[in-house]
């Protein structure tokens, strides 16, 4: 059983994705978390005998769900409604393309539709056009806004994004609008990571800048002397399509390949010869970095000083992701001090940036204008990806690349708001208490519940489950028709069992549980016997509680920040460690001690109002008789 060492600060990296802490906001969150579909198909429920996973040992009745991915999920997003456009009556509907898009796409396109190609339409034009449309495929420029789906009075059905982000697609008002939004997230990763390359070669051997100055009419053969790959380590920060497909071409090139992603499975990474290790050794160890990783809140500005700090000096950086993930004006600092020797930037915090950015003119920074998926094929196959999933989704199918999805009647939304936001506030808990680089491959939740499970639809639970472990580090937005299938893209198997307990069925769940198996844990209390991660939650007053941590039960609101203590249990704790809070102002807004038995050990569970600085934890790690804790961020 892998345990975390004792007295050791324990900050996960994902912590910096936050939730309000209010229970207004929660609620808010909840109401925008549920916007998922009406008619998915139940998936197939197998009964067997069991005994509980919760501690009373009597055998139950345990229905088990073994998780089926998108293949069993190929029934209409949208039975009994036909397109407004008549299709009833055999009339083709209409697609509105605002942006070039690849002839091959636009093939498809008029094989099942009216096509109206309508290029740099003003927000105006494009509001006076879009009535008389089923469908819309932009790219970056087009800016889909609550005004457009006002103006289309119902009728717009699918938005269709040419590309991978959607910041420029009004993901709320699509859905309060009932207009599913997808996207083309694959088509262009082989053109992303030759990108890659071919930066990471261009750099190394300053082709660029010798280039300019050979045009100069200089010849300066010292000046330009370059450094070797082969031999070298290459640091992929994100093991996804396109990190992956650069690791290949890397160790194809001679170079040693380390990458870091808390969800990439340890046996794809080996497969290739890459080795999977913690954030801090991948930036330490690394000669270069290529940054594959989503903009999200918790990689935001995630290079920084504090970063640059910790690694190798003279590494060399190449980012073909997404610019937000670097601090720029830290990168410039970093590359005048030599921390830094050099980069190769294709993308930037502000597109296209200053003319006089100090990052752009630098002597030692290659750059170019976000030409990742500037291929002639990328540009065919992003076309064809997104008609198929547009065209798709107007026959009713299921859609993988879904972004979102339709409102849930409000009475639904009513009654499973809270447990939705226990949902995923338990799988946010679960991932932060995760260690170690092999990734997560397995979690069980299992529901108890009074109700028959004819009357218990859990797929929107499981679905925030998915979204609280996966979103916080991933570009990924996670709903109800996308959770299955890109847990399985992850490496990710969920399985599910319904524990019936006798009491009233007017609540829809007495209790949720999550066990993680085969990993190593940053909080060895959270672990039972068996070496699986266990929390377990419920709704109390309409509020998600945290109840159950490893074989300890807390009772602790499971709002704003978390701090949970394994300490000897004997008096004065819960002064000590109030007292050490208190003096740097941090506001406790609930406390909870579990114990195993008196003057043994107990867990003190402590939610917080704001999150402590290192300093005050650090204190608290010192603090005699806490054996370790961890700082969790909700």
């Amino acid at each position: 059983m892998a345990t975390a060492s004792a007295k050791s600060l324990l900050v996960p990296r994902v912590e910096t994705s936050t939730l309000s802490s209010t229970r207004a906001d929660s609620a808010a969150a909840a109401a925008t978390s549920l916007q998922f579909l009406k008619s998915t198909p139940s998936l197939p429920l197998k009964l067997s005998h069991s005994r509980s996973c919760f501690r009373s040992r009597s055998p139950s009745l345990v229905i088990t769900n073994v998780l089926k991915t998108q293949d069993s999920l190929s029934t209409s997003l949208s039975q009994g409604r036909d397109l407004e456009t008549g299709s009833r009556l055999g009339m083709k509907p209409t697609i509105l393309v605002s942006e070039k898009l690849g002839e091959a796409g636009l093939e498809v396109l008029r094989g099942f539709a009216n096509v109206d190609c309508s290029y740099d339409l003003s927000p105006e034009e494009l509001c006076q056009k879009i009535s008389l449309c089923d469908a819309l495929i932009v790219r970056s420029g087009t800016k889909v806004t609550r005004e457009v789906f006002e103006a289309a009075k119902g009728r717009l059905k699918v938005v269709g994004r040419a590309g991978v982000g959607i910041d420029n697609v009004d993901l709320q008002a699509a859905t309060e609008f009932g207009c599913l939004v997808v996207n083309a997230p694959t088509a262009n990763t082989v053109a992303a990571a030759e990108h890659g390359i071919a930066l990471l070669a261009a750099m190394t051997r300053n082709v660029a800048q010798a280039d300019a100055s050979m045009k100069a009419g200089k010849w300066q053969r010292s000046k330009y002397v370059g450094v070797s790959l082969v031999g070298k380590t290459l640091a992929v920060m994100g093991f996804g399509k396109v990190g992956s497909e650069v690791a290949r071409r890397a160790k194809g090139l001679g170079m040693h390949v380390v990458s870091h992603d808390p969800y990439a499975p340890a046996d794809r990474a080996r497969a290739i010869g890459v080795d999977l290790v913690s954030f801090d050794e991948a930036i330490s160890t690394a000669d270069f970095i290529s940054l594959h990783m989503p903009l999200t809140p918790a990689t935001s500005k995630l290079f920084n000083d504090e970063t640059f700090s910790k690694v190798k000096k003279g590494v060399r950086i190449i980012n073909v992701a997404r610019g937000g993930v670097i601090d720029e004006d830290a990168l410039v600092r970093a590359l005048d001090n030599g921390v830094v020797a050099q980069a190769a930037l294709d993308v930037f915090c502000e597109e296209p940036p200053p003319k006089d950015s100090k990052l752009v003119q630098h002597e030692n920074v290659t750059v170019t204008p976000h030409l990742g998926a500037s291929t002639k094929e990328a540009q065919e196959g992003v076309a064809i990806e997104i008609a198929e999933a547009v065209v798709g989704a107007l026959r009713g199918e299921l859609s993988a690349t879904a972004v979102n999805a339709p409102m849930v009647p409000q009475e639904v939304l009513s009654e499973l708001a809270p447990y939705v936001m226990l949902a995923e506030k338990l799988g946010r808990l679960a991932v932060q208490l995760v260690a170690g680089g092999s990734g997560i491959q397995s979690v069980k939740v299992v529901y108890r519940s009074a109700r028959d499970p004819d009357d218990l639809d859990t797929r929107l639970l499981r679905a925030m489950i998915t979204k609280g472990i996966i979103e916080p580090i991933s570009s990924t937005f996670i709903n109800l028709v996308n959770a299955d299938f890109t847990a399985k893209q992850k490496g990710l198997r969920i399985s599910e069992e319904r524990v019936f307990v006798d009491g009233s069925p007017g609540s829809p769940v007495d209790s949720i549980q999550i066990h993680i198996s085969n990993v190593q844990s940053k909080f060895a209390s959270a672990l039972l016997d068996n070496g699986e991660i266990c929390v377990e939650g419920r709704v109390k007053y309409g509020v998600p509680h945290l109840t159950c941590v490893g074989a300890f039960n807390v009772d602790v609101s499971l709002d704003g920040n978390l701090i949970l203590c394994r300490q000897v249990d004997q008096p004065g704790m819960i002064g000590k460690v109030g007292s050490i809070l208190g003096e740097q102002n941090v506001n406790v807004s609930f406390m909870s001690v579990g114990r195993t038995m008196p003057k043994k050990q107990a867990i003190m569970a402590i939610g917080v109002d704001e999150e402590p600085d290192k300093e005050t934890l650090k204190m608290i790690g010192l603090v005699p008789s806490i054996e370790e804790f961890v700082f969790l961020n909700l």
